[in-house]
């Protein structure tokens, strides 16, 4: 799982190379690394005007940004709900 966060799109600034671009019929433009191909921002100017969502994995400061809603719950698989009653590990666990 990958999260995301929307902020403005006015300002984006990013440093290194430029991302490959992939542009759909339905409006959506999704920008990808050019290099190894890991999804980095969406834009959809009808459905989220002057937004970008930025994978939250490619920010400097992650932890600056808190989230307060989820989004896009439809799809979410059912076990999705119990995240917080799981087991946690900081690394792989040892078998």
């Amino acid at each position: 799982m990958v999260a995301w966060i929307g902020m403005p799109s006015e300002g984006l600034s990013m440093s290194g190379d430029q991302p490959a671009t992939y542009q759909s019929e339905s409006g959506s433009k999704r920008q990808f690394c050019s290099t190894c191909g890991t999804p980095m921002f969406f834009f959809n100017e009808e459905i989220l005007p002057g937004t970008v969502e930025i994978q939250t994995v490619l920010l400097d400061d992650p932890e600056a940004y808190e989230p307060e809603a989820q989004i896009q719950t439809a799809e979410r698989l059912s076990w999705m709900t119990k995240l917080g009653q799981m087991h946690e590990f900081e690394r792989f666990p040892a078998e």
